[in-house]
């Protein structure tokens, strides 16, 4: 398996994949992110990212069945793995404890 740390984009397809679950395919994929998030992605990004996912060990994919509506043409469909779910886990616990160390303070803003 490749490095195990997640990037801002990775993590964000990461957590799409989950939500699409079992339905999780490129282009869903992307609209997914535009349609949580406003932003909107380049397919070739997405693939990238997927492939760059799976090759880390925290997606796996296989291919469904043809459909008509694509010509017979198949979808490659993207899992989480167990390693997907705890790079996860791992990344949004750490966010919450360095969130959690912030002052209350910190938050305390004046309008001037």
């Amino acid at each position: 398996m490749k490095g195990t740390y997640l990037g801002e984009l990775e993590e964000l397809i990461l957590l799409t994949v989950g939500i699409l679950y079992p339905d999780a395919y490129t282009v869903a994929v992307m609209d997914e992110i535009e349609k949580q998030t406003g932003r909107s992605l380049n397919i070739s990004a997405v693939h990238t990212v997927l492939t760059r996912l799976e090759d880390k060990g925290f997606l796996k994919s296989k291919m469904s069945d043809p459909t008509d509506e694509r010509g017979g043409r198949r979808k490659r469909i993207f899992l989480l793995t167990a390693a997907g779910k705890r790079s996860l886990e791992e990344s949004n616990e750490l966010r919450n404890q360095l969130f959690n160390q912030i002052p209350k303070v910190a938050f305390q803003f004046k309008l001037s």
